[in-house]
């Protein structure tokens, strides 16, 4: 089964560095690598099929297992097997925070949601490391997830912060379940429900709850210079970075803010916010289990309307039978209507 290309840094950040990196004194070169690199993976993947033998046939059941690959700094993925499910660490660093992010993802749906893997049926979780020179991104192909190695200017290595990882592999469980297509409403929701569960799987690594965490995505893969900075905020939706070098915050938090057509990154704000506000009166965890039965019961066309009346629908169940709190129902509409669904 394949999807499309999600990266985790979203193509304004990208183009806004690559633009702007000479007269901020950066590497030009490593810039433009990146967007150029990104836009051949984009390509890459739309020239593929998207109907073939292994779409059209029901998942084998796996196991679950790891397989963590170096790709020595090409632009290839799969080069190199460094490290297996049950395999010791290894000397690369990164490799073990792949091989840790993407046990911890898989741990956090079978333990908390009760699912088996990206596919439901364990199947075997592919991890790239050293992908490219200096690439500023990570992303999930539709197979694998790819870390980049960053800049260390702009970006440490994406093997840094678990949500990376949680990140691209819910963009993995979105597509073997609702199968969201990557534009408007329902690609901001395919870009907002791997930012929730990215969220989840970092609390659940940390043990924290919703009212200690600080829903930012991907704070700890910020370089130095940018220390404080975020790619996203799902409290604040439009607030995760001002400066020079990222640009300023596009992000929608409301209705009133959507951008029909715009980038689902920037409209995948306002369903972030939703489930910020429903975590935080019900619990991170709660809200979780309801978010990921609503997931289940979406379509590729759905849109927000539709989110907002199966999470409601879901959470109504889900109380009804003791999983969650008897005021779920009202809590959910609650935090759609506060961003302007309804």
């Amino acid at each position: 089964m394949s999807g499309p290309v999600c990266f985790y840094v979203p193509a304004h950040i990208i183009d806004h560095i690559a633009r702007n990196a000479r007269q901020l004194g950066m590497d030009p070169d490593a810039a433009q690598r990146t967007a150029v690199a990104s836009s051949a993976v984009r390509q890459q993947r739309r020239l593929q099929t998207t109907t073939s033998l292994d779409a059209l046939t029901p998942p084998r059941p796996g196991k679950g297992d790891r397989q963590i690959y170096d790709d020595q700094n090409t632009w290839n993925t799969g080069v190199q097997p460094v490290r297996g499910e049950g395999d010791q660490p290894t000397p690369g660093a990164n490799v073990n925070a792949a091989y840790d992010g993407l046990g911890a993802t898989r741990d956090f749906y079978r333990e908390l949601l009760g699912r088996d893997s990206i596919d439901n049926a364990g199947l075997t979780l592919l991890g790239d490391v050293n992908f490219g020179e200096k690439y500023d991104n990570a992303f999930w192909d539709g197979t694998r997830m790819v870390f980049g190695n960053g800049d260390d200017v702009i970006f440490k290595d994406f093997t840094g912060d678990v949500d990376v990882c949680a990140h691209e592999l819910t963009h993995g469980v979105t597509q073997y379940t609702a199968g969201l297509v990557y534009t408007d409403q329902p690609g901001a929701m395919n870009e907002a429900f791997s930012d929730i569960f990215g969220a989840c799987v970092d609390q659940y690594v940390h043990k924290l709850d919703a009212g200690e965490h600080n829903w930012l995505i991907g704070e700890g893969v910020m370089a130095d210079q940018l220390y404080g900075e975020a790619i996203r905020s799902m409290a604040h939706p439009g607030t995760a970075y001002d400066n020079p070098v990222l640009g300023k915050d596009p992000q929608a938090a409301q209705m009133s803010q959507y951008v029909p057509g715009g980038d689902p990154h920037i409209n995948s704000g306002i369903v972030n916010r939703a489930f910020y506000l429903t975590a935080i009166e019900l619990g991170t965890f709660p809200a979780a289990k309801i978010w990921y039965a609503t997931l289940q019961n979406l379509w590729p066309q759905a849109q927000f309307s539709d989110c907002a009346y199966v999470c409601a629908e879901q959470a109504r169940i889900l109380a009804r039978d003791a999983k969650v709190g008897r005021n779920a129902p009202q809590t959910v509409r609650a935090a759609f209507r506060e961003v302007g669904i309804s």
